[in-house]
């Protein structure tokens, strides 16, 4: 498996998926051999001020302490990663948005990260999109936006929940709704029941929980607290002080109000019900 890059940059910065082609190499997709990260750096698009939150660093230690602590299980890195991860690069949701942040992460950060997490042995290779691809897809975007969805305020705990099923998180990602807090926690909850646990059962449950939205209005449903724009400004310009995130116990994230307990349980029951009529393929119908 490859190494870290030998010339690691100090901050991060933007690196279009067009920049990042060439060195996207049959050699590196294989896990064979990687780049030494110079002329990498020669196509990277600096950020545009000096913020404590481009040190590389400590995704650096992030990311070895990750591939050191779980060896063989790299799905259950993602869990212990996606709340650190997101506590340790505090971005703003447009910032998050930005694909060329996360290729920049992929390729001249961490490389490694991604061959490790996401070689593929039946393949052969690792898929390009781990390194350049959609939010949902990007080895490291799609666990900073999991924990930004699914956290409840700064309680990470369901953050771990959700990243333990692979399929809910490639599903969720890909849907608006996933942006209603109580749905995501509900949605927390429901797995928790047992109720939809692979793949088919929770596209099914996610399809219906689409549909049911275009004709339910989930804010009367499952009503959440407003969101206060200012508690996020402060926990990002915090990042400045902020000491490392701790490794055996979970960091905090923005200081807002969790989601009101009663929207949660409403919305559990109701996609618990709503399962049972889902359409999911492959699964005898009842009755």
């Amino acid at each position: 498996m490859i190494e870290k890059p030998q010339h690691l940059p100090r901050a991060l910065g933007l690196l279009s998926a067009a920049a990042a082609d060439p060195f996207l190499t049959e050699d590196l997709l294989k896990g064979v051999e990687g780049h030494g990260g110079v002329d990498l750096a020669k196509v990277v698009e600096p950020l545009p001020e000096e913020d404590p939150r481009w040190e590389v660093e400590p995704l650096r230690e992030l990311v070895e302490d990750a591939m050191h602590g779980f060896g063989d299980n790299r799905t259950r890195a993602d869990g212990w990663l996606a709340p650190r991860l997101h506590a340790t690069l505090r971005l703003t949701r447009r910032e998050a948005a930005n694909r060329s942040l996360w290729t920049h992460v992929a390729l001249a950060v961490a490389p490694d990260y991604v061959a490790w997490r996401h070689f593929s042995s039946s393949k052969s290779k690792i898929n390009p999109e781990r390194f350049k691809g959609a939010l949902d897809r990007h080895c490291f975007s799609r666990l900073w936006w999991a924990a930004e969805m699914f956290r409840n305020g700064r309680d990470y705990t369901p953050v771990e929940a959700a990243c333990a099923n692979q399929d809910l998180i490639h599903s969720a990602l890909r849907r608006d709704l996933i942006d209603h807090r109580p749905t995501a926690q509900a949605l927390v909850r429901v797995l928790g029941r047992g109720v939809a646990t692979t793949g088919r059962e929770i596209e099914g449950l996610m399809t219906a929980i689409n549909a049911a939205g275009a004709t339910l209005v989930y804010d009367v449903l499952a009503p959440d607290e407003p969101r206060d724009p200012g508690v996020l400004r402060q926990w990002v310009a915090d990042a400045e002080t902020a000491t490392a995130v701790p490794r055996r116990s979970l960091p905090d994230g923005p200081d807002e109000e969790p989601v009101p307990e009663e929207s949660v349980a409403a919305l559990t029951d109701f996609f618990t019900d709503l399962f049972e009529t889902a359409p999911v393929r492959g699964r005898t119908p009842q009755g």
